[in-house]
């Protein structure tokens, strides 16, 4: 039997959450295929839903499953989905995948990081792509956000760092807004106090993406770089480990670019 005390911790999250998404309890009702009076006397705790009824709302209102899982704990209910460590041998398929995947980059920087932005794997041209940056920075964890913004990792060598800079704390801010986490919300108050100020305009557009204009690793060379990036994430992860890892791809925004890169790996 469910408690009071649990009830209520379950209709104030679901609450929270479905405040966040800014859906409406009819809405949100008619996604997870039940009723508005139903869900309101959920959110009100007088109702104690079923566990199937909890993961339908947890999905229709696109809660993480690491935050679905606490939402059936709050329910007194056992977690859903499984949190499997990478290096578990029955995430070898997993792995291998995100190897290939790495490798198809080629000659193209790309990493593998968490929820957090901290590093899982990295192509050979990203560890090309950031030499000279202080060795204390890529201790594990390696952090790619603050790698990237560092004074003593990527950012003096940034062209549009005071554009750049506020792409990506901007894009942390609004995932710890999202899906709230105490340590990116840390993350980007790190980053803040690293860059310059917020630019008025951002003349650096492509029309399409914001880039990172890099200058190349050796400061003999002093030529630069156009990259845009990408994000990919596995779509349909019941694992709370896979779920979680993004794939960031550094693509060559002109042919010049994609030229160096090749040349960059050759080194």
């Amino acid at each position: 039997m469910i408690s009071e005390s649990s009830r209520g911790g379950l209709a104030g999250a679901l609450r929270e959450w479905r405040t966040r998404r800014r859906v409406s309890q009819l809405e949100l009702a008619l996604r997870a295929g039940t009723t508005q009076r139903h869900l309101s006397f959920i959110e009100s705790g007088r109702s104690a839903p079923g566990r199937s009824m909890i993961i339908r709302l947890g999905e229709a209102l696109e809660v993480p499953i690491r935050e679905r899982n606490e939402l059936l704990l709050a329910a007194g209910f056992a977690p859903a989905y499984p949190q499997t460590r990478l290096d578990d041998p029955r995430l070898a398929p997993i792995r291998t995948a995100l190897e290939r995947i790495l490798y198809g980059h080629l000659p193209y920087p790309a990493v593998v990081v968490d929820r957090h932005g901290d590093l899982v794997s990295a192509n050979t041209a990203f560890h090309a792509l950031t030499a000279g940056v202080a060795p204390h920075l890529l201790v594990p964890p390696v952090n790619v956000p603050r790698v990237l913004l560092h004074p003593r990792g990527l950012a003096p060598r940034i062209v549009n760092l005071d554009e750049w800079a506020w792409h990506i704390i901007d894009s942390i801010q609004a995932e710890s807004v999202r899906n709230p986490d105490d340590q990116l919300q840390c993350l980007a108050h790190e980053l803040i106090d690293l860059v310059p100020p917020r630019p008025r305009a951002s003349p650096y557009h492509l029309g399409f993406a914001v880039p990172l204009r890099l200058r190349t690793p050796d400061p003999a060379d002093d030529r630069e770089l156009t990259l845009i990036t990408t994000l990919t994430h596995f779509g349909t992860a019941v694992d709370v480990t896979i779920a979680e890892l993004r794939l960031e791809a550094f693509l060559p925004a002109d042919q010049e670019t994609s030229a160096m890169l090749a040349e960059l790996l050759k080194r």
